[in-house]
């Protein structure tokens, strides 16, 4: 069941409302998608953190607006590039019978044999953009590591859907392989220590030849 997050309408696209907005903890967004006409929103800036921490960046949110639901994706979030701080928030009204592409994160399960060798985890892709209705949207794409020894490789041809839904990639794309033990390099300064008396001998005490 998708977590519900409340909206309301905004009336103007005033920079001025937009700040006030900003300054009482809100977050102005957009709502938009098929057969839904482009409304103007803001939403309580805690509970939209809530909703993303309890359903995922990806998951599909049932979004209350003028005694209206609307089953959306959060398509997109802009943030302040210096303090972080959310500006604006884009949701998609979605046809619950209809797929949508959409990018789900990856994660690892168990700690790979080869890494517990020595080996390293070198990660290539952490999100897989796939195909899916909107109700089978997973969480996460799980991926056991475990049995992947030193020099293996697990591609997104070995990712295993259920038939619940299409990876958008080529299976021959590569998401980790496990690397050989990294070994530090010797440094050697290239030069060779000459035999024989040093050269200075200041200090040192010497008997004089008889």
């Amino acid at each position: 069941m998708a977590v519900v997050l409340e909206a309301k309408e905004r009336t103007d696209r005033k920079h001025s409302t937009t700040r006030r907005i900003r300054l009482q903890g809100n977050i102005p967004g957009i709502l938009y998608g098929k057969n839904v006409e482009n409304k103007m929103i803001f939403v309580n800036g805690s509970d939209f953190q809530k909703t993303i921490r309890e359903a995922g960046r990806h998951s599909l949110i049932t979004l209350k607006l003028n005694d209206e639901e609307y089953s959306v994706l959060l398509r997109d979030v802009q943030r302040d590039s210096l303090r972080g701080d959310i500006l604006h928030v884009d949701f998609q009204a979605v046809d619950m019978s209809t797929e949508v592409d959409i990018d789900v994160d990856i994660r690892f399960i168990g700690e790979a044999a080869g890494v517990k060798d020595g080996g390293v985890l070198q990660q290539n892709l952490h999100q897989l953009s796939i195909r899916v209705l909107p109700a089978n949207i997973p969480p996460s794409i799980d991926i056991d590591i475990s049995h992947l020894q030193i020099g293996d490789t697990i591609t997104v041809g070995d990712v295993k859907t259920d038939g619940k839904y299409e990876i958008n990639h080529e299976p021959s794309e590569v998401i980790a392989t496990i690397l050989p033990p990294q070994q530090e390099e010797e440094i050697h300064s290239g030069e060779q220590q000459e035999s024989g008396r040093p050269e200075a001998e200041e200090g040192r005490e010497t008997t004089p030849d008889a």
